[in-house]
């Protein structure tokens, strides 16, 4: 119980409200809305892993969307773009991954690709927030979450892969499986 799923750390940031909502546009109840948030995440996080594996372009962005997520937050003025610094791009990067995801959930489940779609949709800035928290959480990326890692001042993600820009691998794939750690359920 010391390491929760992403899915249960979806569906805890989710909440009652939004979860009713959820099961509302589904016309399920409360158990069947959560099934279809853990397997939408499940397919979400597994279709990242597969993209940040792989070579090229679609890799590349995906590895610097985490990369850009495990940043400390910036301080002062620069706040004022909203919490969703690091998140514009991982949010693109999620976006293209929704079609294809609402399809296959579709097929694996029987509920329509539209709907499921608008179920992405509620849950993209959810998991933004996930992955966010992950990654701060995560501490000293390379150490396994070290106590007072999230503390220390400097840039998070350099500390990922020393010797190496963020968005090459090694020590930043160690960071995917740690914010993406309960992905393949």
């Amino acid at each position: 119980m010391s390491e929760s799923s992403i899915q249960d750390d979806v569906l805890g940031e989710l909440g009652p409200d939004r979860l009713t909502e959820i099961a509302s546009l589904l016309g399920t109840d409360e158990n069947g809305a959560k099934e279809t948030v853990a397997t939408t995440v499940g397919a979400m996080t597994g279709g990242l892993q597969q993209q940040a594996a792989a070579g090229g372009d679609d890799g590349n962005e995906v590895r610097q969307a985490f990369a850009e997520v495990a940043e400390p937050p910036l301080q002062g003025v620069a706040t004022l773009g909203g919490g969703l610094l690091g998140g514009g791009l991982m949010a693109g990067v999620l976006a293209k991954v929704s079609k294809p995801v609402a399809a296959a959930v579709s097929k694996k489940t029987g509920i329509p690709a539209p709907t499921v779609a608008r179920v992405i949709e509620l849950l993209i800035p959810v998991l933004l927030a996930v992955f966010a928290k992950r990654a701060a959480d995560t501490g000293n990326p390379g150490g396994t979450g070290a106590p007072g890692g999230t503390g220390a001042p400097g840039n998070t993600a350099s500390g990922t892969t020393p010797g190496a820009a963020p968005a090459s691998g090694g020590g930043l794939g160690d960071l995917l499986g740690q914010i993406l750690g309960g992905g393949k359920k």
